[in-house]
């Protein structure tokens, strides 16, 4: 039985780095959780680093720029990979000039200080998906017949976000991680720029080599709230794990305000094997 944390200052006394997402363990979308604005900086004090690792189809600047909106103290976190970058250093690597997006106006900024043009899907040789552009009230079925025009184009679908759903404040919303999954299940062929794939961590361990140099695996703890992304990802890449269990799936395990163990043990499968203990919320 995967035990319940209180506090996680214990835990993180055992690791020199960590690997933290962003949505639904700093923030919910609206604002920041106090707990880890003030957890991270204390990691950090005690002369732990801390990376953001995020799945935001956004540069880390950009992301920097949101956390500083939502009230995350600059002082908790020391970089931030995010898939947006991941993204960018894909199209650059491929050569493309091209691209049809689809995502809403937010995500923009994904572009901006690059050369690539945004053409109908007719024209472009990259299909790049940010996210869906009304996901209040859209589905992934209402893009599959684009979706099926791009296949039929053999175009790879650069997906920036990888998350299928986010947290917003007390809403669960679909993100381009669902148009992914749709075009791989009609045959089309998807780039996955961040967790839980290899990608992401790479990029994160080179980020964290270039700030102290080389450090061991055993050292460096992932946090998340999606086990399909953060467990499984830390899994993969053989990190251990942290799961905060007040995030994305909190409908799932928490009754009546508290952390059901039977519930919780019924989510977490072979993917989240690295994964040694939960929390309800990131709190020192």
């Amino acid at each position: 039985m995967l035990p319940v944390l209180d506090r996680a200052r214990d835990l993180l006394a055992g690791y020199e780095v960590v690997f933290c997402d962003v949505w639904g363990v700093l923030h919910d979308g609206v604002r920041a959780y106090p707990g880890a604005n003030d957890a991270l900086p204390r990691f950090r004090a005690g002369g732990g680093l801390v990376l953001l690792l995020s799945n935001a189809p956004l540069p880390a600047d950009s992301v920097a720029r949101v956390l500083d909106e939502k009230g995350v103290r600059r002082e908790a976190y020391d970089a931030i990979v995010s898939s947006g970058d991941i993204a960018r250093a894909r199209l650059a690597e491929t050569g493309t000039k091209r691209i049809h997006h689809i995502g809403p106006k937010r995500d923009l900024p994904l572009f901006v200080g690059t050369e690539l043009a945004r053409v109908p899907l007719q024209e472009a040789e990259t299909l790049v998906v940010t996210g869906l552009l009304r996901d209040t009230v859209e589905t992934a079925e209402d893009y599959r017949p684009l979706l099926a025009q791009a296949r039929d184009r053999d175009l790879e679908l650069l997906c920036a976000n990888p998350d299928l759903h986010v947290e917003v404040g007390d809403r669960i919303l679909p993100c381009a991680g669902v148009l992914g999954a749709l075009y791989e299940a009609l045959g089309g062929r998807v780039y996955w720029a961040g967790k839980p794939f290899a990608v992401a961590y790479d990029a994160a361990f080179a980020v964290v080599r270039s700030l102290r140099g080389a450090v061991d695996k055993k050292r460096v703890l992932a946090i998340g709230d999606a086990v399909r992304t953060d467990l499984a990802g830390a899994a993969g890449a053989g990190l251990d794990a942290l799961f905060i269990t007040g995030g994305i799936h909190r409908e799932a395990v928490t009754v009546g305000g508290f952390v059901d163990r039977d519930r919780l043990a019924a989510l977490l499968g072979p993917e989240t094997r690295t994964t040694l203990a939960a929390i309800p919320a990131l709190v020192w």
